[in-house]
């Protein structure tokens, strides 16, 4: 009896201790209870702030997101490039149109009317970047599709009104406001969508993309001269319409593959919240920021040969010079450089993929000079080559570039912005050109002066690999810091009341040996 008694006191003893030691084993549904039912009491107390550390926790990280590389993306990507040709073709291809403007609205020596038709054009490529933020908050509320489609019918209604109009005021609405916007809603989701389907080849996919617009750079000029002649102008713009309707069904292919981040919304609100209307973590990077500033100030000559190059030539080598030949040698190069160097851009480690676009705006600066310069047009033909060929180097690397400063989840509102502030140089440009030509007899300060902004602006660009370095030792600096202080923490968490006396010694090599 008293041995018996002694054994159930002893099993009552291991029974107490193997309850005292259960917590310590506790399996992973039995400490989730517990900790729900410990943030319930606190959250009955009160205690807001305890509820918020218990349920972190909680929180299952999302798998990394894994690009196709191809699949369905080939498809988004010729759909892309119609989008870049039919866009920046027809923008490209305004000298052949400025022209005929000219012809149609009055004489071609007024100058007062060459500087108001040179405002259509300069409208028009402006309002394509000036809406790109505007455009990016569509494209993440409404997705790329939605946008592109909506906008390439814009960009439709507005070249039809076109070719009504008889007097070249409405034409600054027409063609400058309504075809440019819709071209800008069009534009801005064929670059966001690339990032969607592709990573280790965007540089590739981007430089293919963007010589869609070379191609139909070289191609355009030709075919509007031949349509002007034997149609007129009114029947040349409703031709140029099935681009826009063709981009319409391209635009449909833009199937979105990234997965979209969770989302703050009130309970019961159909309003997005203002921090993913307008994304301002984007202008927190220092890179970024000089980025966006650097390019629009190197863009102040950029589309000057554009506008005003088929009629310097004509000035100075007379009507009959082939002056379609000089935008062809443009658009083949640059479609040449788009695939050279959206290659060699995926070899090229993160953010120094901007010293391509400094050596490209040097070289474009340095050309511009050189135009006044040439008094033979093999010459010419020459700068024109050089000019297209790292023309396409700047444009088919902006989105890759972008995705490095900011990352996918931001890279729509840091394209639009960019391009938004791309808006005023490249609006400006050519009217100032189009002013000194009218007051000084000829073009050649014009051009000298076009050649100037390129330089200083990729001047500025050099600073971005700094400060992107400098940026990622500093993180990874506090993520240092602050991965010794979160092991601390678990660690405390994890070993009860010892937890502060346990996590010194952890903390301290020698005292655990």
């Amino acid at each position: 009896m008293t041995a018996g008694t002694n054994m159930t006191d002893i099993e009552s003893d291991a029974s107490k201790e193997t309850v005292a030691a259960e917590p310590a084993e506790e399996t992973p549904m039995k400490a989730e209870e517990k900790r729900s039912d410990d943030a319930e009491e606190k959250n009955e107390n009160g205690d807001s702030k305890g509820t918020i550390k218990e349920q972190v926790p909680v929180a299952v990280e999302e798998p990394e997101f894994v690009h196709p590389e191809g699949g369905w993306g080939w498809v988004v990507m010729l759909a892309a490039m119609w989008c870049n040709g039919a866009v920046f073709g027809i923008q490209n291809a305004f000298g052949i149109l400025f022209m005929s403007l000219l012809k149609e609205f009055g004489s071609p020596t007024d100058d007062d009317l060459r500087f108001k038709t040179a405002w259509v054009g300069s409208l028009s490529m402006g309002m394509i970047f000036f809406c790109s933020p505007i455009v990016s908050v569509f494209t993440d509320l409404l997705g790329c599709r939605v946008t592109a489609v909506g906008g390439a019918a814009v960009g439709l209604v507005g070249l039809l009104a076109s070719s009504f109009v008889t007097s070249l005021g409405p034409m600054y609405f027409t063609y400058g406001i309504v075809f440019a916007t819709g071209c800008s809603f069009a534009y801005q989701p064929s670059l966001v969508i690339l990032g969607h389907y592709f990573k280790k080849r965007l540089g590739l996919v981007n430089g293919i993309v963007t010589a869609g617009s070379s191609a139909f750079t070289v191609t355009l000029p030709f075919l509007l001269s031949g349509l002007l002649e034997k149609v007129g102008l009114q029947n040349t713009m409703r031709l140029l319409s099935i681009l826009m309707f063709i981009l319409m069904l391209a635009g449909l292919t833009y199937t979105p593959l990234l997965p979209k981040p969770v989302s703050s919304n009130k309970p019961g609100s159909r309003c997005p919240p203002m921090s993913k209307v307008f994304n301002v973590n984007i202008w927190k990077s220092l890179g970024y920021r000089i980025w966006a500033f650097g390019i629009p100030a190197a863009l102040y000559g950029y589309f000057v040969p554009y506008v005003h190059l088929m009629k310097h030539v004509e000035e100075r080598f007379g009507e009959d010079a082939n002056k379609e030949v000089l935008l062809m040698c443009i658009g083949v190069t640059s479609g040449v450089g788009r695939l050279i160097f959206g290659q060699v851009a995926d070899y090229v480690q993160g953010v120094n993929k901007v010293y391509l676009q400094v050596s490209s705006f040097i070289v474009i600066g340095v050309m511009s000079m050189m135009i006044p310069l040439c008094h033979v047009f093999g010459g010419l033909i020459a700068v024109c080559l050089l000019m297209g060929l790292f023309d396409g180097c700047f444009i088919c690397i902006m989105a890759p570039i972008a995705f490095e400063l900011v990352g996918s989840q931001n890279v729509s509102q840091a394209i639009g912005f960019l391009l938004g502030m791309m808006s005023v140089p490249m609006t400006v440009g050519p009217p100032i050109a189009g002013f000194l030509r009218d007051r000084l007899g000829s073009y050649d300060v014009a051009f000298y002066l076009a050649g100037i902004p390129p330089i200083v602006g990729g001047a500025m660009l050099c600073l971005i690999p700094w400060v992107e370095a400098r940026r990622i030792r500093r993180e990874q600096e506090e993520a240092a810091k602050d991965g010794t202080q979160e092991q601390m923490l678990e660690f405390k968490r994890n070993s009860g009341g010892q937890g502060d006396a346990l996590a010194v010694k952890t903390a301290t090599p020698e005292s655990v040996i």
